[in-house]
């Protein structure tokens, strides 16, 4: 065999072998385990980048975020308030008419009929 050929035979051995280790590389790179945990990594360092962008907008303005998360806290609570409010009212105005009932009650006798003067 020429020099020529054997050096030709060493390069494409030289190259196939770097091929087999690229595709092994590929593989490695493409198996589901490791796709997940690169999005994972991916999701972890985003969500630090946002949550240090939320930290330095409380720094930079304490009183107005204060007043966005209560705000939104009373959004979520407004159920539990509107029924607290609705119940205080009604207790309120049932007090009056257990009030205004029992004033008209002392003129009546048990049976339901009022009393006569002449009783």
């Amino acid at each position: 065999m020429s020099a020529d050929l054997v050096q030709a035979k060493r390069k494409a051995e030289r190259a196939r072998r770097r091929l087999a280790a690229t595709l092994a590389e590929l593989q490695q790179r493409l198996r589901p385990a490791a796709l997940a945990s690169n999005a994972w990594e991916g999701v972890k360092d985003k969500s630090g980048e946002l949550a240090d962008d939320a930290v330095q907008a409380v720094k930079d303005r304490p009183v107005a975020v204060s007043a966005a998360l209560a705000a939104f806290a009373l959004f979520l609570a407004r159920a539990p308030i509107k029924s607290a409010v609705a119940r205080l009212v009604s207790d309120n105005e049932g007090k009056k008419e257990a009030a205004a009932a029992a004033s008209t009650n002392k003129t009546k006798r048990p049976g339901g009929r009022r009393r006569r003067v002449n009783d």
